[in-house]
């Protein structure tokens, strides 16, 4: 039997490792100068493991030994379907998941630091016909396009050819839309027309995400390595913080009026974790009750904040969390499976860890987390609503 052990699961967060030249297919080279490369100046460690996954293509005694154990076994770029999508497909296979979300890792590196519009977007535009590539060769492969709201104009050029080119979802930056709010009504062009198709917009870790200020790693120790020994990754300091990027971006939505004006919109908050959730939707409405006296933008909420979030949202928590916990103090409907496959973040069991806090509910509440909730997140595919 497979991972997924005979149950029905989507994956709301998976991901392609990127190599070394991942983009240059897609960057015209003419234009490209002010782009960075996906690595700049990579690690021996991340060259060797390309080339480590690369030289068993074809041997078939070396593919049969990389996909022996997939969720427990070697990740990142040695990962069987890291970033070759034949190996990925046939990772699904023995893994079982109906679908996966698939995010790129790095590559939004390459270009999220540039203060060029032109090149921010030609860089975007790379990379999502990347990720199209990769996800084109199974329909179980969800692509995620990445789109920045810095200029509406180019924003929604790019969220109309990449719905044209079959996104399923659309991640944006969980930090302001360049100078504005991401509730400014200049946007509303953008949110309503992913309203109307049904496709989601998406914040993961990464871009508007927040770590540790610089100034507070500023305290006589040396800095310590991340969790996995290297330098790039998060670190404690950095974890705790994941969720107030989000949180801000969701309080804009809701305060901005935008969950109102388009009642259809849905999203997701991937890989931020979900145990700040139930508090974070009693914070909103305590805010609401107590400046909802004199403010008029909250007066004329039909809604109540939690009510909005609760209509338009899912969330990923993390394997080591308590999924029991979020489900009995927030509800069953909110909180959506993830493997994080090919990181190592997703751990060596994810649907163990949440088994063990969630054993004995009932079966309908299982099947919300699995399938349900990812099935309306997603109602383009699914033709599905809360």
């Amino acid at each position: 039997m497979n991972y997924a052990q005979g149950r029905f699961i989507h994956d709301a967060d998976s991901h392609v490792m990127e190599t070394l030249d991942w983009l240059d297919p897609f960057i015209d080279p003419e234009n490209a100068e002010g782009l960075k490369k996906v690595y700049d100046n990579a690690p021996d460690f991340i060259r060797q493991q390309i080339d480590l996954a690369k030289s068993r293509k074809g041997d078939a005694a070396a593919e049969a030994a990389a996909s022996e154990r997939l969720i427990d076994g070697p990740k990142g770029w040695i990962a069987y379907g890291a970033f070759d999508p034949d190996e990925r497909r046939q990772a699904l296979d023995k893994i079982g998941f109906q679908s996966q979300l698939v995010f790129g890792t790095f590559s939004l590196g390459a270009f999220t630091g540039v203060k060029d519009e032109a090149l921010l977007y030609q860089g975007a535009r790379a990379h999502n016909d990347a990720m199209e590539a990769f996800c084109s060769t199974d329909e179980r492969l969800i692509y995620v396009a990445y789109i920045p709201l810095d200029n509406t104009e180019l924003a929604i050029a790019e969220l109309d050819r990449v719905l044209a080119q079959g996104a399923g979802a659309v991640q944006v930056s969980a930090g302001p839309a360049g100078e504005r709010s991401p509730g400014h009504p200049e946007l509303d062009p953008f949110w309503e027309q992913l309203a109307d198709r049904g496709v989601p917009f998406v914040l993961h870790i990464g871009p508007g995400t927040m770590t540790q200020p610089r100034r507070m790693q500023n305290n006589g120790r040396k800095r310590a390595p991340d969790i996995h020994g290297g330098g790039e990754n998060l670190r404690f300091a950095d974890y705790v913080m994941l969720s107030y990027g989000p949180q801000i971006f969701l309080t804009a939505m809701v305060y901005d009026g935008v969950f109102e004006r388009f009642p259809e919109l849905r999203g997701g908050v991937i890989e931020c974790g979900a145990g700040w959730v139930p508090e974070f939707l009693r914070e909103l409405d305590i805010a609401h009750r107590s400046f909802g006296k004199t403010d008029p933008y909250l007066q004329a909420m039909e809604l109540k904040p939690s009510e909005q979030i609760r209509r338009a949202m899912k969330f990923t928590p993390f394997p080591q969390e308590n999924l029991r916990k979020m489900i009995d103090d927030a509800g069953p409907e909110l909180f959506v499976f993830s493997s994080d496959y090919p990181h190592p973040e997703g751990t060596s069991d994810p649907m163990g860890r949440f088994e063990k806090t969630i054993a004995d509910m009932d079966e309908q509440v299982k099947d919300r987390f699995y399938r349900r909730n990812f099935e309306e997140m997603l109602p383009w595919r699914f033709g599905t609503s809360a």
